[in-house]
C-alpha cells in the first residue's frame, strides 16, 4: 500500500514560483582543501573538464590539478568518444553539453533522490553496496534547455555497475569516500545519470544520517519527475525538526 503524506515532498511542489529562481548548485566540498561551500559567501567553481570536481578558489584548482588530471582527462576522452561513435541514435554534442548542465542545475534534487532511493536514513550501509541509475529521455525541440530532459526510468543497481566497468572512476569514488568518512560521514553515494549512450557519474558525499534532517519519502520518484519535467531548480526537500516542518 502506497504511503500517504500530509505535506508534499518539496516546497512549491504544486505551484511554480512567480519569479525566476536563482540557480541551485547544492552542497559542495572543495576537492583540494576540504572547505564546505557557504552560498552567502560565494559559490564554488566546477572543473570545466569533468563538471564534477569542485573548488573554493582558483588557487585550490591549480594546486589539485596534478592529482585530478588523470580522472579529468579520462572523463573528457569518454565524452569525446561518445560523440564520435556512429549509430548513437541521435546522441550528439548538444546532448552531452545539456546533460552536464542538467546535472549541475539539479544537483540538490539528484542528491536527495539518491538518498531516498538507496534508503540511506534506514540502511546507511547501502551507500557502499548500491547506486541509483536515472535514465532520461531527451527532447530536441524544447526551447528551454532545462526542459529538454524527462525521467524515463530509475533503477537501484550494484555499485560495481560503475566501479568494475571504469576502475579510474572507481578510484575517484573511493578517494571521496575516504575523505567523507574522515569527516564523520557514511561514504559516497553514487548516482548515474544516463541519456541513451551518454552518461555522467555523480558522486555525493553523505553525512551521518543523524545529521541529515530530510524525511524519508516513498514518493521521491514522483517528486523527481515533477521538478525535472517542469525544468525547475528551486527544489527544497521537507524536513521534520524540533521546530516543526521546514523546507530546505
Amino acid at each position: 500500500m502506497a504511503a500517504v503524506y500530509a505535506q508534499p515532498a518539496a516546497a512549491n511542489y504544486f505551484t511554480a514560483p512567480a519569479h525566476a529562481p536563482p540557480k541551485q548548485r547544492g552542497y559542495r566540498v572543495c576537492d583540494q582543501c576540504g572547505a564546505v561551500e557557504q552560498p552567502h559567501l560565494g559559490r564554488f567553481r566546477l572543473c570545466g573538464g569533468c563538471m564534477t570536481t569542485q573548488y573554493c578558489s582558483q588557487d585550490c584548482q591549480k594546486a589539485h590539478w596534478s592529482s585530478h588530471k588523470p580522472i579529468c582527462q579520462h572523463t573528457a576522452s569518454q565524452i569525446s568518444s561518445a560523440k564520435q561513435q556512429p549509430g548513437l541514435g541521435g546522441i550528439d554534442e548538444g546532448v552531452v553539453k545539456s546533460l552536464r548542465k542538467f546535472v549541475s542545475a539539479h544537483s540538490s534534487l539528484l542528491s536527495w533522490a539518491g538518498f531516498q532511493a538507496l534508503q540511506l536514513k534506514r540502511v546507511p550501509s547501502n551507500v557502499r553496496q548500491n547506486a541509483l541509475l536515472i535514465e532520461l529521455n531527451y527532447r530536441h525541440s524544447a526551447s528551454d534547455a532545462l526542459r529538454r530532459f524527462s525521467v524515463k526510468a530509475t533503477h537501484v543497481v550494484p555499485r560495481t555497475y560503475v566501479t568494475d566497468n571504469d576502475p579510474l572512476v572507481g578510484q575517484d569514488i573511493l578517494r571521496r569516500e575516504e575523505r567523507c568518512r574522515k569527516s564523520g560521514g557514511i561514504g559516497c553515494a553514487v548516482i548515474i545519470i544516463q541519456c541513451g549512450d551518454v552518461s555522467q557519474v555523480m558522486p555525493v558525499e553523505v553525512d551521518s544520517p543523524s545529521r541529515i534532517s530530510w524525511d524519508m519519502r516513498e514518493d521521491w520518484l514522483q517528486t523527481l519527475q515533477c521538478f525535472v519535467e517542469a525544468g525547475r531548480t528551486d527544489f527544497k526537500p521537507i524536513s521534520t525538526t524540533s521546530r516543526g516542518i521546514v523546507y530546505g
